[in-house]
């Protein structure tokens, strides 16, 4: 089970946009002590269950300039930074030993999401997401590298699962929350109780927009 606040470890079927789902509320992580084989262990469940899209969400640090606290961003692209690939070990069969990551997110699925948030009045960011290990927060000076590096947010999951689920074969399209900022001139002090404030009330909007993307999709 997950031991993070905010994360039940549940595993839900039901319909959404008028469509049968699966949804975990909440996921493990890598920094829990679980391995990356646990870590992604629901993404095989969800392959063996005939899932054809994964939808994934994060609460993340900003670090372009432009981006306010409260900001929904899809996920145009990953830097992996975690200590450990997903894929190691033994292939599984349901995909290739080297498989294609030129389009991670689907690119159809971020096309409907921008039609969706324009017809709606949302705003919506596009940007690139790193994924590090964790669990502590970065560094102004981290935050400073990871931009340089071309991220745009940064968080402790989603890359993982993000992989396995592309070896699968299965479309992605993934949105970080923008909980708070860093690497700029000012540091700011960043707990887990504000990142889960800022992260429930963006909610709604990109609840309305994955509601959409379902139901047209």
């Amino acid at each position: 089970m997950s031991t993070v606040e905010g994360h039940a470890g549940k595993l839900i079927f039901g319909k959404l946009g008028g469509k049968d789902i699966m949804a975990m509320e909440g996921r493990f992580h890598f920094y829990e002590g679980y391995s990356m084989k646990e870590v992604t262990f629901p993404e095989r469940v969800m392959y063996e269950l005939g899932i054809e899209t994964l939808f994934v969400s994060n609460a993340a640090g900003g670090m372009n300039p432009e981006f306010s606290i409260g900001d929904i961003m899809v996920i145009t692209d990953h830097i992996n930074c975690f200590p450990e690939h997903p894929l190691n070990g033994p292939n599984f069969p349901t995909g290739p030993r080297f498989p294609d990551m030129h389009e991670a997110y689907d690119h159809e699925l971020v096309a409907l999401a921008d039609e969706i948030a324009k017809e709606k009045g949302i705003t919506l960011r596009h940007g690139v997401y790193v994924g590090v290990q964790g669990p502590t927060f970065e560094t102004p000076a981290e935050y400073r590298m990871y931009r340089l590096l071309g991220g745009d947010s940064v968080g402790m999951s989603t890359v993982p699962e993000v992989i396995v689920a592309r070896h699968c074969g299965i479309k992605v399209f993934g949105v970080s929350i923008i909980t708070d900022l860093g690497g700029f001139d000012v540091p700011v002090e960043v707990s887990h109780e504000e990142v889960q404030m800022a992260a429930n009330s963006a909610q709604p909007k990109m609840t309305e927009i994955m509601r959409e993307i379902i139901r047209r999709s």
